[in-house]
């Protein structure tokens, strides 16, 4: 080893901490506001499989709008970052205020698109039985779009301005609502009517736009942030800036997010046993993939704060902390998957054929996710360095030309069925890791060599 790498694998080893430190708020805050599925999937469970059928089928659509509106609010954190690293209060406030209406229109075009899709469901295959249980939930998830979005803008703003604490605390308010209002509206307690599946998707709703009003209220009108509305005006060139780097992201997570809808579909063809097999999956293995994606959260927000502060050596050691970190967590994911995918099931579900289902697509995680966080930190690290073009190109190629033909030949032409659908997208995601990893030291030495 050379005194170059050892020099930075003493820094990379110093930023640990400092990650770890604001990575933990924004795990605990990302499991918070990501939560709902989750919750529905479980307090469904008793009613069998066709609603965590009707479950899946709509969590593997809205995971389009969840990962594109995702891009749209990201860069209120970016942008209030370096203000906060430059310590420009009054800067934060025009990020918030403009970002609250980026995030506001952006969610209220989503929900609409939504709600149209679901008329294109009888076309694509999927079980007539599932869909005939399925449009008023589905309505109901995608109305929640608009105050989720407008809820995670303001959830990187806190993130991003030293707040990460607050912001689980107030993230923590729609996760109570939902869990109560599910208790009383699916099976009918305490007098309420027993709504099943369309009594989560009221309880989803209301949760979002509580938690929405309940962050934005902080953010507004608490002590602690009155220094940033000192001059915040509207601006129509603060909005284009937002906007302009809204876009590629957007557009990016919107790739990633469609691929694996189609992915969901493609499962859809195995029936609703694989369906809700896969649901189970996706809920416990994006449960744990938490922890990448507030790592990947709190790399982009150290090094935009690093940036800000003009403190560039410092941005290759926060990339390969938050790499290693991650790296580490995947590894014991995968462990757990493949020791005990059975047994993480059947805490679900009493039904064997599902129970089989979700441990044999959780067997084949530990692979794909430990690719996906490896991408997802690399990603936040060029993120927080306003380097997103050449990260949607290699989004495009990973997930639509490698991810989906393979997630289809193994899948179906090999007849490995929704196993065999994610093995395929972990080989393009070994693609997109090496590719993000290798963007992100070359944009580093360009930082370096221009200051």
């Amino acid at each position: 080893m050379t005194i170059l790498q050892s020099r930075l694998l003493h820094q990379a080893l110093a930023e640990v901490r400092a990650l770890a430190t604001l990575a933990a708020p924004l795990v605990a805050g990302l499991v918070l506001s990501t939560s709902t599925m989750l919750v529905d999937t479980a307090m469904l469970g008793p009613l069998g499989a066709l609603p965590l059928a009707a479950v899946s089928l709509t969590t593997n659509l809205v995971i389009i709008f969840y990962a594109a509106l995702y891009g749209l609010a990201g860069p209120v954190g970016l942008f209030a970052g370096r203000a906060y690293g430059a310590q420009d209060g009054p800067a934060i406030g025009v990020v918030a205020r403009h970002g609250f209406v980026l995030t506001l229109l952006g969610g209220m075009g989503a929900a609409g698109l939504m709600a149209a899709v679901v008329h294109l469901m009888p076309y694509l295959g999927q079980p007539p039985e599932v869909l005939a249980v399925l449009t008023p939930y589905w309505y109901l998830i995608a109305a929640s779009l608009v105050p989720f979005t407008v809820a995670m803008a303001g959830k990187n703003l806190l993130d991003a301005t030293g707040r990460p604490w607050v912001s689980v605390a107030l993230t923590a308010v729609p996760v109570v609502v939902n869990v109560a209002l599910n208790y009383l509206l699916i099976q009918g307690r305490w007098g309420a009517p027993a709504l099943g599946l369309v009594g989560a998707g009221v309880a989803s709703l209301a949760a979002h736009i509580v938690g929405a009003a309940a962050i934005w209220g902080y953010v507004r009108w608490a002590p602690a942030q009155a220094g940033w509305w000192v001059r915040s005006r509207w601006s129509r060139q603060a909005l284009w800036q937002q906007a302009r780097e809204a876009l590629p992201m957007t557009v990016q997570y919107f790739l990633e997010g469609a691929a694996v809808a189609v992915a969901g579909l493609l499962i859809g063809l195995f029936g609703a046993v694989a369906m809700a097999g896969n649901q189970i999956a996706l809920s416990v293995g994006g449960t744990l993939y938490m922890l990448p994606l507030g790592m990947a959260a709190a790399v982009s927000i150290r090094v935009s704060q690093a940036i800000g502060a003009q403190e560039h050596g410092r941005v290759a050691p926060i990339g390969w902390a938050g790499l290693g970190v991650v790296s580490a967590w995947m590894g014991l994911s995968a462990l757990l998957y493949w020791t005990a995918g059975g047994h993480i099931a059947a805490a679900f579900i009493d039904d064997p054929a599902v129970v089989v289902a979700a441990a044999s697509v959780l067997f084949v995680f530990g692979w794909m996710q430990l690719m996906d966080g490896v991408q997802s930190v690399s990603l936040g690290a060029l993120r927080g360095m306003l380097d997103n073009d050449w990260p949607t190109r290699v989004s495009l190629v990973a997930y639509w030309f490698i991810s989906l033909p393979l997630a289809a030949a193994m899948g179906l032409g090999l007849g490995w069925g929704a196993p065999g659908v994610w093995a395929g997208f972990g080989v393009g995601l070994a693609f997109a890791s090496v590719a993000l990893v290798r963007r992100f030291l070359h944009s580093n030495r360009a930082l370096l060599a221009e200051h």
